[in-house]
């Protein structure tokens, strides 16, 4: 009797713990994508992209209509500026599938610290979206334009993102993770990469633009920003990001355009590389070291004179690959040296990982030393593939 009794207190107990106490309706609610911030009038002015679903559902087709609705809204503070947009959305902003987070260039030099309260607290916020700069722009502008391929702007800079990351390799996808490990970490400062609105804003707002094949007004990836603690100082070019991103080990795969022995261009596809960043201290002087080994296939030709066939011309083309790659790490250190003497590197990380006594010693004055310290760069580069044909057609053409 007493088990029969204990087994129907445990049904009713499972039957208990089954109820939805606090559900929500998606019908109901907001799916906020993509949320900017930036300042105005001495408060935060926040921007929200938010899916419009009677656009995006694809049995209700489309009526013509954009299919995301932007919301923008000031506060003395970031939630308060959320709750202040529910006198326009007629429902609840729900961030648990944010994407993007976008910050406005001036806001950015100000300090983004203060930003970060809110989306590491709340718990309804996932910490797995990037964060990108507006350069030259308002976070709340580069919101407002609208894309091609995908429906939703935010998702589409999303992929952009991964894919500039893995095909070409001069931005850098930072999570709201990452970010705050290298604001607390020491040794190795924030960068975070750039979005510029290329073409007028207004263009970009309408969705006419997207009658012509080629939009007037669209949002391209640019460069990286390094920051000083939390305040953004400047900007690395295409060149600089590529050699920090090989530096730091982010490059998957690229393109490589080096010069002909002769006369034109040749490309080679990195598919895989392998770095290594250590800091070395010999008695009170510490040296960098970065050791980068790499291995391509020859992508495109545009030679009249490279026999292929010669183990010397492949060998010719490494050398040529390894210099190019040489260059853009030595552009991005002195950037960071000279210009703006940051260690976007993670050469003072490396000091303190392998040798905390002397790290603890140096830590204040890290810039002034890393700004003077040299570095090593050593690249290695092997082609394993020329393609199916060992002769370019351009030996059969005449000049």
């Amino acid at each position: 009797m007493n088990r029969k009794f204990l087994l129907l207190v445990s049904i009713c107990s499972l039957i208990l713990l089954t109820s939805c106490w606090n559900r929500r309706e998606l019908n109901q609610l907001g799916i906020v994508i993509g949320m900017g911030i930036d300042k105005a009038d001495g408060k935060f002015l926040v921007t929200t992209q938010v899916v419009n679903p009677s656009e995006i559902a694809a049995s209700m087709g489309s009526g013509g209509n954009s299919p995301v609705v932007v919301y923008e809204e000031k506060g003395d503070t970031i939630f308060e500026a959320i709750r202040r947009m529910t006198t326009e959305s007629p429902r609840k902003l729900y961030f648990s599938h944010l994407r993007l987070l976008v910050y406005g260039e001036e806001f950015a030099k100000k300090g983004i610290g203060k930003s970060l309260d809110l989306l590491t607290r709340d718990p309804e916020i996932r910490t797995d979206f990037y964060i990108t700069i507006a350069k030259n722009s308002k976070a709340g502008d580069v919101l407002k334009v609208l894309t091609a391929i995908e429906k939703i702007p935010v998702q589409q800079l999303y992929e952009s993102l991964l894919s500039s990351e893995k095909q070409w390799a001069p931005t850098l996808p930072i999570t709201l993770d990452q970010l705050n490990s290298e604001l607390i970490e020491e040794g190795k400062d924030v960068k975070l990469t750039g979005l510029m609105i290329k073409g007028p804003l207004q263009a970009g707002e309408s969705l006419g633009k997207y009658q012509q094949s080629k939009a007037e007004t669209y949002l391209k990836y640019d460069e990286v920003g390094v920051f000083k603690k939390d305040q953004l100082i400047g900007w690395l070019n295409t060149d600089e990001s590529k050699g920090l991103n090989y530096a730091l080990g982010n490059v998957k795969s690229t393109i490589i355009t080096i010069p002909c022995p002769e006369k034109g261009l040749a490309g080679i596809k990195l598919i895989h590389t392998k770095t290594e960043l250590k800091t070395k201290v010999s008695g009170s002087k510490p040296t960098g070291n970065i050791k980068i080994t790499a291995e391509g296939k020859l992508a495109d030709v545009y030679c009249k004179t490279l026999d292929l066939s010669k183990p010397e011309t492949i060998s010719q083309l490494e050398r040529k690959a390894e210099k190019n790659i040489k260059d853009n790490i030595h552009k991005a250190l002195h950037a960071s040296q000279t210009q703006y003497k940051l260690d976007p590197f993670g050469f003072g990380e490396a000091a303190r990982r392998d040798n905390p006594e002397y790290w603890h010693s140096v830590k204040k004055d890290w810039q002034q030393i890393f700004g003077k310290m040299p570095v090593n760069v050593e690249v290695t580069v092997k082609i394993h593939d020329v393609g199916m044909i060992k002769t370019s057609p351009l030996n059969f053409m005449k000049d």
